[in-house]
């Protein structure tokens, strides 16, 4: 999916802002205080301040993971709402510029989304039989945005199977026709299914391949007695206020779904120092003065950390910039900084095995990319397509905003399966037009309508090849992306 939800981080400078502005009263009753009586040790007004921005840089990807959760699989009034959990939602279209909630998103694959609830019991996906030619993935994310498992053509093949997911408690034993079991390390967990789509012709087919992925519990897997519900859960309500103002709220409120890893015990233990963690209820209104400047001064700074990690992710090839941000626990090893900018670029990302984004905001001299000075062009020479074993694509967005853009003719992106209705030269290379007019003729059965102001490119390639030419290492590989270049 590759996206996060709108407008999250700049909240977090605005929460830091409203905290010095908004500083009412001093107490020494609120959290912190009782936490510094709990400890027998007062943190200090450094400490507290590097704590919260620490509490900030680790917990972002698992409070974006929450409100995105919460308008898919809890608020059905939310505009975005999917469906309950342990059900499939299956879109029968590709995103436009009409979806909101996520920035970056591929609008290559229809998506088949689903909520998962692990806590009274593991959870059975079933995928269907797909055509050799058609690639599909599920990635399995888990509320720490950890990709822990993938079930699909590169993993596991385009044969029938089910599999099983069980959470971060469970000690049963694999029923007989399980073909594997991926393990979260959270209760609450996300699957996202990607079916490519040939061309529009071909939505019913993907319809089909759709209406066999099956989600169900172990018991009705099993056709036994299901165990006792887990209890309700009381959701807290995401908008962009709250988040603005209750940002360690929500972080408390998902831990509890989260036991930590051995990596995590360090920074569990600092935030347990401010009042920070499951079961306990941080409230930044009941701050003190003295706190609020501190936990607002240091978010703030974590933000900063978090913006310019974002913005240097990656290796710089060509103006493009190429690297991996997503993985597994073993993949981040602890690097928090890593995992909120990861985040922060466009949440749910693949892992590189299943799929690397170059991303561009320049040209290739550098310059930032502008719909409204430039046209552009972007040149695949002959044989130097992106190398793949699934297919390519480049998507354009908006660079304010990283949504896609409403064109005249509705075109989001140009990719492989395109390729017999795209034109080439006759030196075989094929010329992208990048630019917010029609460049007319049969140039625009190549144009990639652009936004009038700043643009944001992003390059996905599934199932990278592992062979030369290729992408892998991300950054390091043998096949490097063409520069985006400025024609007038």
């Amino acid at each position: 999916m590759k996206g996060t939800r709108r407008r999250f981080v700049p909240l977090v400078a605005a929460f830091a802002v409203t905290a010095l502005l908004s500083a009412g009263s001093v107490t020494r009753s609120d959290t912190i205080s009782q936490a510094e009586k709990m400890e027998n040790k007062s943190p200090g007004i450094a400490e507290t301040k590097t704590i919260a921005e620490e509490g900030l840089i680790y917990g972002l990807p698992i409070v974006m993971n929450y409100a995105v959760m919460y308008e898919f699989f809890v608020d059905r009034n939310s505009g975005q709402w999917k469906a309950p959990f342990n059900e499939i939602r299956n879109e029968h279209r590709v995103f436009t510029y009409k979806d909101t909630t996520v920035i970056s998103p591929n609008s290559d694959t229809p998506y088949s989304v689903l909520g998962i609830d692990l806590r009274a019991e593991p959870l059975v996906i079933s995928v269907p039989a797909v055509e050799k030619a058609r690639y599909y993935s599920v990635q399995l994310c888990d509320s720490n945005t950890f990709n822990y498992g993938y079930i699909g053509s590169r993993a596991t093949g385009n044969e029938a199977g089910d599999y099983m997911v069980v959470g971060p408690d469970w000690h049963g034993e694999t029923p007989a026709g399980i073909k594997k079991v991926f393990h979260s390390s959270t209760q609450l967990s996300l699957a996202i299914f990607r079916t490519q789509l040939f061309n529009p012709e071909d939505m019913p087919n993907v319809v089909k391949v759709q209406s066999g992925y099956k989600a169900r519990v172990l018991s009705a897997y099993l056709h036994r007695p299901a165990p006792p519900a887990a209890p309700e859960i009381n959701f807290p309500k995401v908008n962009d206020d709250l988040v603005k103002k209750n940002f360690f709220e929500y972080l408390d409120f998902a831990l509890q779904f989260a036991p930590a890893g051995p990596e995590e015990k360090a920074i569990r233990a600092k935030l347990a120092r401010i009042g920070i963690g499951p079961g306990k209820t941080f409230d930044f209104k009941d701050l003190s003065l003295e706190h609020k400047v501190e936990v607002g001064l240091g978010m703030k700074e974590g933000e900063k950390k978090v913006e310019k990690k974002a913005a240097t992710l990656g290796k710089d090839i060509n103006s493009w910039r190429v690297g991996s941000s997503f993985g597994d626990r073993d993949f981040y090893h602890g690097d928090w900084l890593l995992r909120a900018a990861a985040a922060k670029a466009g949440i749910y990302g693949n892992s590189a095995a299943e799929a690397v984004y170059p991303l561009a905001r320049n040209d290739g001299a550098g310059e930032p990319l502008d719909g409204a000075k430039h046209d552009y062009t972007l040149t695949f020479a002959a044989g130097q397509l992106p190398p793949v074993n699934a297919f390519w694509s480049v998507t354009m967005y908006d660079g304010k905003t990283q949504l896609l853009i409403k064109n005249p003719i509705n075109r989001y992106l140009i990719n492989s399966p395109m390729m017999p209705g795209l034109k080439k030269k006759a030196d075989g290379s094929l010329t992208i037009y990048i630019q917010k007019d029609s460049p007319g003729g049969a140039k625009e059965l190549n144009w990639l309508p652009a936004p009038d102001g700043p643009i944001y490119l992003a390059m996905r390639l599934y199932w990278p090849t592992t062979e030369p030419p290729s992408i892998l290492p991300p950054g390091e590989g043998t096949w490097k992306p063409p520069g985006i270049v400025a024609v007038k």
